[in-house]
């Protein structure tokens, strides 16, 4: 019975599997000592026609979400990858991932069901395959509230602990992550058989990607030149989305930019408090290569990288396949900038931004920090909320400046009732605070699960007002501030 309740709700299919055998590696999962449910995402599962699955005892449940049982029909298997990280080419690969295959929802979409922690893999690389519960529980809350902030992500159905202990600079509680994604596929997936100079592999990933994510462009006369601008305008799009909540990825390498737009990979990721473009939360990013304000360039580099990997399939010739890829790039700032002033002129109240408002958007940018103020409550205080950042708006600079955003709105000829709605639309008033989220994780780590359970409930409501407490609102004390976040591999 237990057989045919896990068996009833997945709708598996196993199309990575098709691709050439050097692009993946067949593997269970590594059984763990005594696995237990932590966190159960009963939303996400219903989304994915999987609200079944909840009715089953927890204990069993865990079983099989640790990988100690394999679902009917799953075929487990980690996938192969590259990528450059902090600039350097690597071979990479699923070190400690295993993907059981993807699931069919009720609308005919497809999402990969991946277990993250389960056990060493032909790509490990001498790492023990597992992880942690704080960042296993980190990457659950944050993809959550990125999904709750229109940010294309990827999700967690669950967190299960193992029962054992994980060795980095501490003893810490083991854990495994079930992740889903529209796909693993990244940029290092290309750059990997680029740098093997393999063809045939080639060929059949850009096909892949096409069918799975962009059935659009099969038509197209060169479906290599035609996918990367698409998965360009996608990640314009996704980065731009990020800096207009302060959100900084943290080690935005290339193997950490899935061709489906989503993002991946929460590990020293956080959102800027008081702002400034020179935000570096990585506990490895000495040099800042990966800081708030980097990203879009870093972004263009990563986007150049996979264009060098598509130039045998753009066109046989490199020095005739190189200037058609640069006309594709050297698109970027102007589509940046564009989509840029779109969403930030929106965060003013502005509904159709121009690109005549970019001045007045850097001002006013310019403006928080000099003044050092919250990136997320200024905003929320020229909206019009009674919060400490309000006293800061009767500045002599802020009172000028807001003086030039009255007379830019007149011209829109919207009420303030429209104005303040395309405020409240893009303004958040809760966000994954890191001092808030380290609490809440530290409590998790210590055996009590309280505070990740608010913290969940709180963060999955960003734009309501709240009379609840404003852990995760108000700008933290300097004294509370976490400036350095870890990767947790």
């Amino acid at each position: 019975m237990i057989q045919n309740a896990l068996a009833q709700p997945w709708k598996w299919e196993h199309s990575y599997a098709t691709l050439p055998a050097r692009c993946f590696s067949r593997i269970n999962p590594t059984p763990v000592s005594r696995p237990r449910l932590y966190a159960f995402n009963e939303s996400l599962a219903e989304d994915l026609g999987l609200e079944t699955l909840g009715d089953i005892s927890p204990e069993i449940l865990a079983e099989y979400l640790s990988g100690n049982r394999i679902p009917p029909d799953a075929q487990p298997l980690a996938m192969a990858y590259g990528g450059h990280q902090f600039g350097h080419f690597s071979v990479l690969g699923d070190g400690r991932a295993i993907l059981w295959g993807e699931h069919l929802d009720g609308h005919g979409n497809r999402h990969d069901i991946q277990l993250k922690g389960a056990g060493r893999t032909p790509y490990s690389r001498g790492g023990d395959g597992r992880a942690a519960l704080g960042p296993m529980l980190r990457e659950y809350l944050i993809s959550e509230a990125m999904a709750a902030l229109n940010i294309p992500t990827t999700r967690s159905l669950a967190v299960i602990e193992t029962g054992e202990k994980v060795f980095r600079n501490e003893t810490l509680p083991g854990a495994i992550l079930v992740r889903t994604a529209a796909s693993h596929l990244r940029v290092g997936t290309f750059e990997l058989f680029a740098a093997f100079e393999d063809p045939e592999a080639l060929s059949a990933l850009l096909q892949y990607t096409i069918d799975r994510h962009y059935p659009e462009l099969v038509g197209q006369p060169n479906r290599a030149l035609a996918l990367l601008e698409t998965v360009q305008k996608k990640q314009i799009n996704l980065v731009v989305r990020w800096m207009a909540t302060g959100f900084v990825h943290g080690v935005l390498n290339t193997d950490n930019v899935a061709l489906s737009g989503e993002t991946i990979d929460y590990g020293p990721c956080a959102f800027i408090d008081r702002y400034h473009p020179g935000a570096v939360y990585s506990s490895v990013d000495w040099q800042g290569r990966y800081a708030y304000g980097n990203q879009p360039a870093i972004t263009a580099w990563n986007l150049a990288r996979f264009a060098d990997s598509l130039l045998p399939l753009i066109h046989p010739e490199t020095a005739k396949a190189v200037p058609l890829a640069e006309k594709i790039l050297g698109r970027f700032q102007e589509d940046y900038q564009a989509e840029w002033v779109k969403q930030m002129g929106a965060k003013l109240g502005i509904a159709s931004p121009t690109l005549q408002d970019k001045r007045l958007i850097e001002d006013w940018l310019d403006l928080l920090e000099k003044h050092r103020v919250d990136f997320t409550n200024g905003f929320r205080a020229l909206s019009g909320d009674q919060i400490p950042e309000q006293s800061i708006l009767g500045h002599p600079e802020f009172l000028a400046w807001q003086e030039r955003l009255k007379a830019r709105l007149a011209e829109t000829n919207l009420t303030e009732a429209q104005i303040q709605q395309v405020r409240d639309a893009a303004n958040p008033r809760r966000i994954p605070r890191n001092h808030a989220v380290q609490k809440a994780l530290d409590a998790a780590e210590a055996g009590n699960p309280e505070p990740f359970q608010k913290a969940l409930e709180r963060l999955r409501r960003p734009f309501e007002p709240s009379s609840e407490d404003n852990l995760y609102s108000a700008t933290p004390e300097e004294s509370e501030q976490v400036h350095t976040t870890f990767c947790g591999t």
